[in-house]
């Protein structure tokens, strides 16, 4: 952490502005707490920045994910992370109904369906999204959220831990 706490912001933000899905700002705020005493610490801050945005630019965050199981443009990191999970090894019918349960949760919620996909298989989200699907507004919009740390924590260990 001492070689991150002495970074510019400008070095700050691209060593660590990716863990949320192309949304850098989150970094650039964090970079304001400094110093840090681990990643994890680093972690915490980012989550409390995002809490404490506004909720327009929490949306943001929730929209810059990529739908899974798809084959739309995604980040490097998101297809790996995606490939780690067998999202790029679906079957014909496996890829019609995660685009169809994309579909019907991105018109029920207006952001895409997130999900840490690390230690997952398409099976183990192929059913969560069945479930999550029938969820209030107010319960995804939290789950989601917390996904979205989950997946900058997953991301921060392997910056540094590796």
């Amino acid at each position: 952490m001492e070689e991150v706490n002495q970074m510019s912001k400008e070095e700050f933000v691209q060593k660590v502005g990716w863990v949320f899905e192309h949304s850098p700002w989150v970094a650039s705020a964090a970079w304001e707490n400094m110093p840090f005493e681990s990643h994890e610490n680093l972690l915490q801050t980012m989550i409390d920045i995002v809490q404490n945005a506004e909720e327009c630019m929490q949306l943001a965050l929730l929209r810059a994910h990529p739908d899974l199981g798809t084959r739309l443009q995604m980040s490097e990191v998101s297809q790996k992370e995606q490939a780690g999970a067998g999202l790029d090894k679906l079957s014909k019918e496996e890829f019609k109904e995660f685009v169809s349960l994309n579909k019907m949760y991105v018109n029920k919620f207006a952001f895409p369906f997130i999900m840490a996909v690390k230690g997952q298989s398409k099976e183990t989200i192929l059913a969560a999204m069945k479930q999550r699907v029938q969820n209030s507004y107010e319960e995804e919009y939290y789950i989601a959220l917390d996904e979205v740390y989950k997946i900058a924590g997953f991301r921060l260990n392997d910056i540094f831990i590796g």
